[in-house]
């Protein structure tokens, strides 16, 4: 069965958007599941963030929403149609704010949506974009994809999958999740921590020459050693370094090769 095709809502003249009772439902269902997942699986900076933006059982409005993540580090998040271009993705990084399409899944799609919809923008993301040390670090990751070749950004967005989408992080409760993609996901989350894939140390060139599929569960998750290490990641020869891995190659792929028929795809897909 094909996916249905989102399309981001309008946001009119205020910065709202009309979200019907359907939309809120599916929002309050995702958030009440979710919220009893991560407690005990997410890095305390995230939790903090969830307690300041305090959602509640409606989709919020960006700009009430954009009022506190203002207060606390200056960012905002940025409404976007579905799909946008890594120029425009880098840009608005760069300029303190994080995108965000105007839509959320269908009831149908309540485990697997193919595209990120708001709740995983919002609910994944923007907790920590609360914390100074993180918000920094997305700003100044947009600066340096800007500053690359556009023939280097894909390589360079291995460095914000594995770290804002899918990061691990050492803490003194153990091991816990600090990416978006993980904390937004109920089975990623959950999968992340157990025995099953393989957890190696935050290593800039292992990064850039791993690569990953967007459709299934992470068979590999890079830790930090501890959360301020962001500051580490990005570091001043990483250009270098993208040649370099590009040069060395990559490594071998953990995961098997994409399913080539659409009906065999959905079976591996996950939320």
């Amino acid at each position: 069965m094909k996916a249905h095709v989102y399309e981001s809502l309008p946001v009119d003249a205020n910065g709202y958007v009309q979200w019907t009772d359907t939309d809120n439902k599916m929002w309050a269902t995702l958030v009440k599941r979710q919220d009893e997942i991560v407690k005990p699986r997410a890095c305390k900076e995230f939790l903090k963030g969830l307690e300041i933006l305090d959602f509640g059982d409606k989709v919020p409005q960006l700009p009430e929403l954009n009022k506190i993540l203002n207060d606390c580090t200056g960012w905002a998040v940025a409404p976007v149609p579905a799909v946008i271009q890594p120029e425009e993705f880098f840009t608005l990084l760069a300029n303190k704010k994080f995108p965000a399409a105007t839509f959320i899944r269908i009831p149908e799609e309540i485990d697997y949506i193919e595209e990120p919809d708001i709740f995983h923008e919002l609910y994944g993301h923007t907790p920590l974009i609360t914390n100074q040390a993180y918000a920094d670090f997305l700003e100044n990751f947009g600066k340096m994809a800007l500053q690359c070749e556009p023939s280097d950004r894909g390589r360079l967005f291995r460095v914000f999958w594995f770290t804002v989408e899918f990061g691990l992080v050492k803490t003194e409760d153990g091991l816990k999740a600090y990416g978006g993609g993980i904390l937004s996901s109920p089975g990623e989350t959950k999968f992340c921590l157990t025995d099953k894939p393989v957890i190696k140390p935050y290593n800039a060139m292992d990064v850039l020459r791993t690569s990953f599929r967007i459709d299934i569960m992470q068979p590999l998750y890079f830790v930090l050693e501890s959360f301020e290490d962001l500051f580490n990641v990005l570091i001043d020869n990483l250009p270098n370094m993208i040649r370099e891995s590009r040069e060395l190659g990559n490594h071998t792929a953990l995961y098997p090769p994409k399913p080539k028929s659409e009906d065999d795809a959905q079976k591996v897909m996950k939320c």
